[in-house]
């Protein structure tokens, strides 16, 4: 029951941030969300750890939980650097494709388009992001896979919040371009689209939504 309980908190407090009813920065006091879901302050505390180990919120000590504030000048510059590594990933899977890597980035985008289908955003964008580290991951560089992963949960939150389901379509389009050149072994045209993949997904996140509030009843309301 207690599972089910933090599952439904840390749901209920995602759609929150993700549909920016939440403002990045708004603190979540945990008194206020014990009452808001009538269970104890421990349920909402393992909720709020959850939430901090998907980059969501951030806990500050003697200060608590925020909704978790990434600026768009940091996000720019997240997608400036993996403009950068992932030309040369790309260049490098080349070097050592199989059908058996095609058929598992497939299989990948095949998840995508699902979870783009069913409306889960949150599902949707971190299978989005993974598609990069997947890559890396095939090409058996567990570094490269590392720093990947973390680049992309930099940008996660704000990607959240800002990417349209219209963008996501967009983007497992993309992917599914990006395989079938390096499934044809075509380098130049391989590094242009993932070059021209990462502009459009910076491009397409809008930073004029409604001001949302910070006020947690009414933003769970």
């Amino acid at each position: 029951m207690e599972n089910s309980t933090t599952f439904t908190i840390v749901e209920a407090l995602t759609r929150a941030i993700v549909e920016h009813r939440l403002l990045p920065g708004a603190k979540l006091a945990e008194q206020k969300l014990a009452s808001h879901f009538g269970v104890s302050r421990t349920l909402i505390r393992q909720a709020l750890f959850q939430l901090s180990q998907n980059k969501l919120i951030r806990m500050e000590p003697a200060r608590g939980a925020f909704v978790a504030a990434p600026s768009v000048q940091e996000a720019q510059q997240v997608f400036a650097v993996r403009r950068m590594i992932e030309a040369e990933m790309v260049r490098g899977f080349l070097k050592e494709v199989t059908p058996a890597k095609i058929n598992a980035l497939k299989a990948h985008i095949k998840q995508e388009r699902e979870a783009v289908h069913q409306e889960d955003v949150s599902e949707r964008t971190e299978l989005l992001g993974d598609f990069h580290v997947r890559m890396a991951e095939l090409m058996g560089n567990q570094v490269l896979a590392e720093i990947l992963g973390e680049l992309i949960s930099r940008c996660a939150l704000i990607t959240l919040m800002y990417q349209s389901r219209h963008a996501a379509e967009h983007s497992t389009a993309e992917h599914e371009d990006i395989v079938d050149a390096l499934a044809a072994k075509d380098e130049a045209l391989a590094v242009q689209l993932m070059n021209e993949h990462l502009i459009h997904v910076e491009a397409s996140l809008t930073f004029d939504r409604k001001i949302p509030t910070h006020d947690i009843a009414l933003a769970l309301a």
